[in-house]
């Protein structure tokens, strides 16, 4: 679904990612772990293909096709969507014109707006005035109605409550297909987490360490997590340096 080779990206005229390689199989979940300011949000926006982040080495195919130097557009026609963390407010929008965009039928709009818990905000301007966990399900109910092949997720459970984290977590089970075998998964996620209880909803192929600009270790995500919130990431820090 997703390789990406020495990957290198500048962000205004900085190096934050200095060489990540990794692979995303069909149908895998895989989550990224990290402290505050190592790259983790600059590497899913250059997944997707933001001008901002330039990248100066490597590559990112997509279904085996290079996509490296394609605009988000393109991207998102092939089949990669994007949760923002903190998603951009966009007056003069409606919520429900999204799914008019991507021809989604109006009964399905309903249907996984009511999933979501937004049948009230369908009519608002996408995320004005919205609480941080409006905006969190808003943000799922548009990778929903896109129905992405690969979900780049940033945080879905930050800055919400454990009621929206649960209203979350069983809409991106389903558009990751978690209720089927594995084999028959086309979907797949990638997921940015501080806080971990995202894990506890959605089983985890592989997690991944963030730590200056490169991943460092890949394992058992819970293991990873676990570790993490026992020992912190100097623990980790310790651990790469001498493998």
């Amino acid at each position: 679904m997703l390789l990406v080779e020495n990957l290198k990206v500048e962000a205004e005229g900085k190096l934050i990612l200095k060489g990540i390689n990794l692979r995303i199989k069909s149908g895998e979940t895989h989550v990224l772990f990290g402290p505050n300011g190592v790259g983790k949000s600059t590497l899913f926006y250059a997944l997707m293909g933001f001008s901002k982040y330039k990248i100066v080495e490597g590559k990112i195919y997509f279904k085996e096709k290079d996509i490296t130097h394609l605009p988000p557009h393109e991207r998102a026609k092939m089949g990669i969507g994007l949760s923002f963390q903190r998603p951009p407010s966009i007056k003069g929008v409606k919520l429900y014109q999204v799914g008019e965009l991507l021809n989604v039928r109006e009964d399905k709009i309903e249907e996984k707006a009511k999933m979501l818990r937004l049948n009230g905000l369908l009519s608002r301007d996408i995320n004005l005035g919205f609480s941080g966990g409006e905006m969190k399900r808003s943000e799922v109910f548009q990778l929903l109605l896109q129905n992405p092949d690969l979900s780049l997720i940033d945080e879905p459970e930050s800055g919400v409550d454990i009621t929206n984290i649960e209203v979350i977590s069983n809409a991106l089970r389903k558009l990751l297909q978690k209720d089927i075998p594995i084999l028959d998964r086309g979907k797949s996620g990638f997921i940015i987490t501080h806080t971990g209880f995202i894990l506890e909803k959605i089983l985890a192929d592989k997690g991944h360490l963030l730590w200056d600009g490169k991943i460092v270790c890949s394992g058992n995500p819970e293991e990873m997590f676990n570790t993490i919130k026992v020992k912190g990431y100097k623990l980790c820090q310790k651990c790469w340096k001498k493998s």
